[in-house]
């Protein structure tokens, strides 16, 4: 759910004119199916196969800092280390850390600090969720070979372009923005996962589709479940009044092959529940990382493309600088 994490992104709660897709919203019933996995659903995945690890470069383009912060890196500084943006996105000069000078992946996961995301009915916290996924499928992707740098580390807030700079200094092959929807059209009868790509790149395209086959599948296996979903429901990109990606984080890592997850609806109940299962969250973080292993060994097309209905909601105020306060940066 990217509501309070716009600077451009958007979370789709507008009832605006609809496109036909291949989610079916059903009519609204009283009637809440208990959620119950299948019998296969959480099963054990087969590994991934093996993954490249970063490309060699001369030059450190992110930093960990001492106390756990990644930040991307602008240059040495005259004194002695790393010129770098902070979280809130202010200029800072850092000494010490382990420097990095590349990526397989770039994990985004969404919110943090003093931007939650959305609120399930359980009280689960979209930001943690989205940390909590990353990590594990961060995981599963190291375990291959991959070189994985996630955004942020813990509950701290990182604005849009400190997210999308680390992306396109690292340069990886891969950067997955991870959410959690909100506020969507109505039931369906089947999983409302959505994933955003660029508009103008193939690659973030085909990324999406990928992602969108297996988060789908994944979820698809438990049954009994209430689902919601909005009618364009499927993998899908956005653009804003300038003809831009209206995602900030899509947007400001042009350059990159970047797509944003919107795994399930936390804001419905029953996808609530589920989605506050440990078991369920490494399905949703297996998914993820088959999907960007399918993308790095393969030449897979994806699927799950839809035209997404026009948004008449303008980007919102979250994902900016103002009120944000950076963390100790050692």
């Amino acid at each position: 759910m990217v509501a309070m994490l716009l600077a451009g992104c958007g979370s789709g709660d507008d009832q605006a004119a609809r496109s036909t897709t291949s989610t079916t919203v059903r009519p609204t019933s009283s009637t809440t199916a208990r959620v119950a996995p299948s019998t296969t659903a959480g099963a054990t995945t087969a590994p991934l196969p093996a993954l490249p690890g970063a490309a060699p470069a001369d030059d450190v383009r992110a930093l960990v800092t001492t106390t756990g912060v990644v930040l991307p890196v602008l240059g040495p500084a005259d004194a002695g280390g790393h010129r770098v943006r902070t979280p809130c996105g202010r200029a800072a000069t850092v000494a010490g850390g382990t420097p990095l000078v590349g990526a397989t992946v770039v994990l985004d996961p969404g919110h943090g600090g003093t931007e939650p995301g959305a609120i399930g009915a359980n009280g689960l916290r979209e930001a943690d969720l989205n940390l909590t996924v990353a990590r594990l499928a961060a995981e599963r992707l190291r375990a291959a070979g991959a070189a994985v740098v996630l955004t942020r580390t813990a509950d701290v807030r990182v604005t849009l372009p400190t997210r999308a700079l680390l992306a396109t200094r690292l340069r990886p092959r891969a950067f997955v923005s991870v959410h959690h929807n909100a506020d969507p059209d109505g039931p369906a009868d089947q999983p409302g996962t959505e994933t955003w790509h660029q508009s103008t790149s193939a690659e973030s395209r085909r990324l999406a589709g990928l992602l969108q086959e297996e988060l789908v599948a994944a979820f698809a296996e438990y049954e009994g479940v209430a689902w919601q979903a909005d009618t364009d429901a499927g993998a899908k990109s956005r653009r804003n009044a300038r003809g831009q990606d209206y995602y900030g984080v899509l947007r400001d890592s042009a350059g990159v092959p970047a797509v944003l997850t919107e795994a399930l609806f936390l804001s419905n109940p029953p996808e609530a529940e589920l989605l506050a299962r440990r078991e369920v969250q490494t399905v949703e973080a297996d998914a993820l990382a088959r999907g960007i292993a399918r993308f790095l060994t393969t030449d897979d097309p994806g699927s799950g493309f839809v035209d997404a209905y026009p948004r008449a909601t303008p980007a919102g105020p979250g994902g900016g600088g103002t009120g944000c306060v950076d963390p100790p940066l050692g």
